[in-house]
């Protein structure tokens, strides 16, 4: 090891004293900042990659929309699954509904699902609870938690469906349409506030009735195989879609390409703000290392009479700021990743102190607090947060590499 990279651990970390207290200040407001910096952007990468588990989940990584009822599925379906990369296919057909239990009423969303295909592209059997997607059947209905909650729908219970068709064909035709009467076959919980308090299952020959669009449907989710391109892949599909159908096949980050624009956009903007916390605790770095400049002159001095270059003067203590930033980093990483650990818990405490607790599930869209840590966001914070810190030593490297040797010992 060179001699000024063990003078920098030395200064740094002298042995057989107590942790130096201008190391500890210096190692804490980096450790800090790196903290604040991985639980901000853990949290709002967790909500990106809450957004894609949802919509993938529950919808497939590509969907086809068409402009009208598709009415020749059987044959459309054949074509769609040959594409390469599609590993699943399954219709549907969805619409809002009014759905009333005992005198309490709701207007959930309402979605038909193929019971024989749903399976090759979502499993919806792992979010329902009581009950199971096998129990549905064309007279039974599948309520989200909430929902069921909204209006005091339990297990077995039957509730009474309409939907805008049925009341449009009842004025239009003079005809008698009677509302469904439907028994509640299970209960799901997906962990999306907006999901669970307003959507709801049923058979797709159930939908088909409700909407009255005969053995017709809406479009299809498809599920892709490990790996893919979802945008690739969406582009093969439509080239593979008959022409003239009105057929568009949307990968899920272009149907929500705005939102994901702006959740990054959001997510730079902080790591640039959060980042000038780094900056202020490299600013207490230089202040340390000019104060050891001032109080080490002499020894600097005895250094220079010895030999020592000037760059290797400055490179012991721009190690030191290196060292500095490569220990906070790693007390910084433990404490976020263990705040990250403990998130819910403080939110949930914080939200009971203030009694906001609904407030916070009416505005927060998820029951948990989402977090994910990338590894690229964990690769650029530890860049940057050890970058500064060498930054920060160069000032006082510079000061200590212009004393001159005789100045600097007779300096009192």
């Amino acid at each position: 090891m060179p001699w000024y990279l063990y003078l920098a651990l030395k200064q740094l970390f002298p042995t057989g004293r107590r942790f130096p207290f201008f190391t500890a200040i210096s190692v804490t407001g980096v450790a800090l900042g790196v903290a604040l910096l991985v639980v901000v952007m853990s949290v709002m990468g967790g909500f990106g990659f809450e957004i894609h588990r949802m919509i993938v989940d529950t919808q497939g990584e590509v969907q086809i929309h068409a402009n009208q009822v598709i009415e020749n599925s059987g044959e459309i379906m054949p074509r769609i699954a040959a594409v390469p990369g599609v590993a699943g296919v399954t219709p549907y057909a969805a619409g809002v509904g009014l759905i009333n239990y005992n005198g309490r009423s709701a207007f959930p969303l309402l979605q038909g699902i193929d019971l024989q295909r749903v399976d090759s592209v979502v499993q919806l059997d792992r979010f329902i609870r009581p009950g199971s997607l096998a129990d549905l059947d064309d007279d039974s209905i599948i309520l989200s938690v909430q929902l069921a909650i909204t209006i005091g729908a339990r297990m077995g219970d039957k509730v009474i469906l309409y939907t805008l068709p049925m009341i449009q064909r009842q004025k239009s035709d003079d005809e008698v349409m009677l509302p469904r009467e439907l028994r509640v076959a299970g209960i799901f919980e997906i962990g999306h506030q907006q999901l669970d308090s307003s959507t709801a299952l049923v058979t797709l020959r159930r939908m088909q009735d409700l909407l009255a669009i005969g053995h017709g449907v809406q479009g299809f989710n498809l599920k892709l195989a490990p790996g893919e391109d979802v945008d690739a892949a969406a582009d093969r599909i439509n080239a593979a879609l008959p022409p003239g159908a009105g057929l568009t096949a949307y990968s899920w980050m272009y149907s929500f390409s705005d939102f994901l624009w702006v959740l990054q956009l959001e997510k730079s903007m902080i790591f640039f703000l959060l980042l000038f916390i780094v900056v202020v605790a490299a600013f207490s770095v230089t202040s340390s290392l000019l104060i050891s400049v001032v109080r080490k002159t002499r020894e600097i001095g005895l250094l220079g009479a010895l030999g020592a270059r000037p760059r290797q003067v400055a490179a012991c203590f721009c190690a030191q700021g290196f060292l500095i930033g490569c220990c906070g980093t790693v007390f910084g990483l433990a404490l976020g990743l263990g705040l990250l650990a403990l998130r819910n818990d403080i939110v949930h405490l914080l939200a009971r102190l203030t009694q906001r607790e609904e407030v916070l599930q009416k505005f927060y869209q998820f029951s948990q607090l989402p977090a994910h840590t990338a590894g690229a966001d964990l690769v650029k914070i530890v860049v940057f947060t050890i970058l500064i810190s060498t930054l920060a030593g160069l000032l006082p490297a510079w000061r200590a590499a212009r004393l001159r040797p005789v100045e600097a010992l007779r300096n009192e």
